[in-house]
Order: structure tokens, then C-alpha cells, then sequence
């Protein structure tokens, strides 16, 4: 395994938006990403209808394609196709020219799989960059630079984003004991986590330990902990070294995700935190930034798996041990 805390994803296969139309007779590669300078596909709307998760959001394509590539890969695993989008499409092969497939594109549908609040986080985040951009100016050019070198964050706004998949895993207790006295179940050791609840059979009832074991992990809301406790572990100073040039770059120490939440219907928790890029201050401050700027459009991931003792029950004295896999994702974008 390398050494270094963050690898590089492999990009895919193809680009999470098609924005080329679709012709078979056409050499071109129709898989080529739309950059925000060129004219709009005639093909591809100007305007989209976006379903997320029952709440339906009208969002402009450039809007939508300035997003982060790694979120618009979470919200495209598939790509975004134009048509009919029903489960079952043998159902509806005798619809007339009311159906979906024959509207306009404007007018269609596009169910995805995504937290309307988390689209709403990224986008207000955006929305006060650029306002922030627009009345600080760029920032200077380095000593030896020319302001009119083609360098993005003399030009844009860098936003850093970070995105933490968490899938944590509940070892049930072989039984349920409650402690000799008060003082056993406060007196448990460092880095371990204690809840409170009546009446359940943690043995047997699996959902109501994972669902307090979420609870748990979901106020967790540190960005640098769990790495932190890794670090300390491990003493593993290229993750060390990452958390020094995210504190540089515009993260404190203690700050806490933007967004974090739940998944419905599963044992994972995705969190989400966004800060602008510091170019100014520190005499190496445009060299770190410029580090940074390698992961622009190339997201990149760091996994480990984190394990802690948390304790249940009434009295907070039924141990479990609860494991976490932890995936972070982190990219640049330029608004």
C-alpha cells in the first residue's frame, strides 16, 4: 500500500454528464466533458427537472456542471441520460405521444438518488464564494509571477471539498449484563462512547443496535477526529502531513462537517464539508494552494477502517464493539 494519504481515483470509464449528442455516425468522442466557456449542446436542455428523493429541484445546466465531479459522480453512478426513466419500460411500450419519452426535454423527470439538503449546502457554499470572490478581487500573483499567467486561482474562487462515506458495522453483545455499580459504566476508557436506552435486547434486535450506533457515530461530527485517532495509532505522518496543508490551506482543527447525515434505509452516514482555499497569508501560501490545485477535477480518495467500544443500554453498560469504514474524497473545485 502506498504511503501517501490520498491516491488519486481512477476516472471513469466515461463522463458522469453526456453533454454531446448522440450520433453514431459521428467520430467525435461523445463522452468529452463540457467546459463552462463553450456554447450550450443544442441537444442537451439549457434547463433541467431534477427529483431528489420526492423533492423536485429546477437547476440550470451550468449550474449543474460547475458542481464537483465527485458529487456528480454519487448523483450519476450511471451517467445522465435524456427518455424515459420508468422501472418497468415493458409497461409502458404502448404509451401515445402523452408519455414521457415524447416530451420535451425540459419537461422530463430525472430521479436522483441524492439529499435535496446536501445539493442545497453545496450550492449556498458556492453562491458566497463567488460573492466573497467578487468583492475581495483576485488575490496577488507570487513574486516572479505575471498577473496574466494562466493560473485558475488568480482568475476563480477555489473551493476545497471534502466528502467522508462512512459504512460502520455493529458486533452484537453474546449477552446483556448490566454493571455491579454506577461507577463501572463511567469508568470506561478513553475514546469509547456511551448511550442511553431501555428495554431492548441488543443480542437480538440488530436494527435498534445500528440505529444507536448511528446516532452515535452521526454526532461524531469532527472532521479531524476519527483521522486524528488513526494517526495516533499508526503514527503515520503522511496522514499527519495531510491534516497540516488542509489546516493551511483553510480547515481548523476542530471544525465540524458542513452537511452530515443519515442514509435512509442503510448503515451509512455521508458528511460533506466545503472551505475556500487560502491563497494569501503564510510566505509558502500560493505553493500549498498550488499542491491543492492538483486534485482540480481529479478527486482523489483516502479508506481506513476505524474500530471503537461504545457501550448501550439503560445504564450504559453493554459493550459493543463498532467498526467504520471510512472513505474520504477529496477535490478542488473553481467557482
Amino acid at each position: 500500500m502506498s504511503d501517501n494519504p490520498i491516491t488519486s481515483v481512477p476516472e471513469p470509464v466515461g463522463h458522469p454528464i453526456n453533454y454531446e449528442a448522440r450520433d453514431d455516425s459521428d467520430d467525435e468522442d461523445i463522452n468529452a466533458p463540457f467546459h463552462p466557456g463553450e456554447a450550450p449542446s443544442p441537444i442537451f436542455p439549457t434547463k433541467l427537472l431534477l427529483d431528489f428523493r420526492g423533492t423536485r429541484v429546477d437547476i440550470d445546466r451550468e449550474t449543474l456542471v460547475a458542481l464537483p465531479e465527485s458529487i456528480l459522480i454519487v448523483m450519476f453512478p450511471n451517467g445522465l441520460i435524456l427518455g424515459r426513466q420508468h422501472a418497468d419500460d415493458e409497461l409502458y411500450e404502448d404509451e401515445d405521444a402523452a408519455s414521457d419519452e415524447s416530451m420535451p426535454d425540459e419537461n422530463q423527470v430525472i430521479y436522483v438518488d441524492f439529499d435535496p439538503v446536501c445539493l442545497d449546502y453545496i450550492l449556498s457554499f458556492y453562491d458566497k464564494a463567488k460573492e466573497a470572490f467578487a468583492l475581495g478581487g483576485p488575490p496577488p500573483a507570487p513574486p516572479g509571477v505575471s498577473p496574466l499567467t494562466q493560473n485558475p486561482l488568480l482568475t476563480k474562487q477555489a473551493i476545497i471539498v471534502l466528502r467522508e462515506e462512512l459504512e460502520f458495522f455493529a458486533i452484537p453483545p453474546k449477552q446483556q449484563r448490566k454493571a455491579s455499580n454506577a461507577s463501572q459504566s463511567e469508568s470506561a476508557p478513553n475514546g469509547t462512547i456511551k448511550t442511553i436506552s431501555q428495554g431492548i435486547n441488543y443480542s437480538t434486535d440488530m436494527h435498534a443496535l445500528k440505529s444507536e450506533c448511528g446516532q452515535h457515530l452521526l454526532k461524531e461530527d469532527q472532521i479531524f477526529t476519527a483521522l486524528q485517532r488513526n494517526i495516533n495509532k499508526e503514527n503515520n505522518l503522511a496522514e499527519q502531513h495531510l491534516i497540516d496543508m488542509l489546516c493551511v490551506s483553510g480547515f481548523s482543527r476542530d471544525d465540524k462537517w458542513g452537511y452530515r447525515a443519515l442514509e435512509p434505509m442503510r448503515t451509512s452516514i455521508v458528511s460533506i464539508a466545503l472551505v475556500m482555499l487560502k491563497t494569501t497569508g503564510q510566505a509558502n501560501q500560493m505553493a500549498t494552494a498550488q499542491k491543492l490545485l492538483l486534485f482540480w477535477r481529479k478527486p482523489a480518495r483516502k479508506c481506513w477502517w476505524d474500530g471503537v467500544q461504545v457501550f448501550v443500554g439503560a445504564d450504559g453498560d453493554i459493550p459493543v464493539r463498532l467498526w467504520a469504514r471510512r472513505t474520504w474524497t477529496l477535490e478542488l473545485a473553481l467557482v
